[in-house]
């Protein structure tokens, strides 16, 4: 394909999408539950350029059927558009990608590139039918773990649903609470730890999976702690600063358990009693 062609057809597809990419990126702007986004792109460009070399010893096998998943992707765009639905607009764009890189360079070259591609996907938010599925069982679990241990504390509790009546008020373990902002962000840093950090793929998977119940566990602890503030010390400083700083700490914790974690993996199992 003429490098002309190739370069009008990404400034026609950079036309399309530019509307779609700035309502993205102002989402990770205002939405703290997705302002890991940012992260996301640089990290696949990072992975590009760290494989630089072995893709350019790939030979070029330009292929057209990368046409075919062009249009399909202007197809999913439209569809996306029409139906207000952004999930599909937004996803529409890695597949564009992907026919730019089967027509330009080759199917080859769109194996090598799979992993930084897929990793894409933890940028784009998840459809709100999709969300709401997850918040609220992330909130009544958050609430059980929390009545079933507070009171093994000394604080008698008394729930119903995902609030928490304790003694002095009623703690409401809401959307924000349920851990969904930092389970999304502890599996980004999960997989670009593994990958910087592990040469072996099956402890790469290993450390993604591990952050789901590592931030599950982290965000019930983090609501326990809020519990025990209400009870013992300041109902408003537990609901003010605490709760707010908690986030972060908890974070910090979730993220060095992910440490610990690898350590153990790796005295457990040596990088030469395992095949990579």
């Amino acid at each position: 394909m003429p490098v002309w062609q190739m370069v009008v057809l990404v400034g026609a597809l950079a036309w399309l999408y530019a509307p779609v990419l700035a309502h993205l990126v102002r989402q990770w702007m205002h939405d703290p539950n997705y302002s890991h986004g940012f992260f996301v792109p640089a990290f696949s460009a990072f992975v590009i350029w760290t494989e630089k070399r072995r893709l350019q010893q790939l030979p070029l096998r330009p292929s057209w059927t990368g046409l075919i998943v062009l249009a399909f992707a202007l197809i999913v765009l439209t569809a996306g558009t029409l139906g207000a639905e952004l999930f599909l607009s937004r996803s529409s764009f890695l597949l564009a990608i992907a026919g730019l890189v089967v027509l330009g360079y080759g199917w080859n070259y769109m194996r090598a590139l799979l992993f930084p591609w897929l990793f894409l996907l933890l940028m784009i938010p998840i459809p709100a039918i999709v969300f709401n599925q997850i918040t609220f069982p992330l909130q009544l679990l958050a609430s059980r773990a929390a009545a079933h241990t507070l009171p093994l504390l000394g604080v008698p509790v008394l729930r119903e649903g995902n609030i928490i009546q304790l003694p002095a008020m009623a703690l409401e373990v809401a959307e924000a609470c349920s851990g969904i902002r930092s389970l999304m962000s502890l599996t980004t840093l999960a997989i670009i730890y593994g990958y910087l950090m592990e040469p072996r793929t099956s402890f790469r998977v290993l450390l993604a999976v591990a952050s789901i119940p590592i931030a599950v566990v982290a965000n019930s602890l983090r609501i326990i702690g809020t519990g025990l503030l209400v009870q013992y010390w300041d109902p408003d400083k537990a609901q003010g600063f605490f709760h707010t700083f908690s986030g972060w700490l908890i974070f910090v914790v979730s993220l060095i358990l992910l440490f610990l974690l690898h350590r153990a993996l790796q005295l457990l199992w040596p990088k030469g009693a395992i095949s990579q």
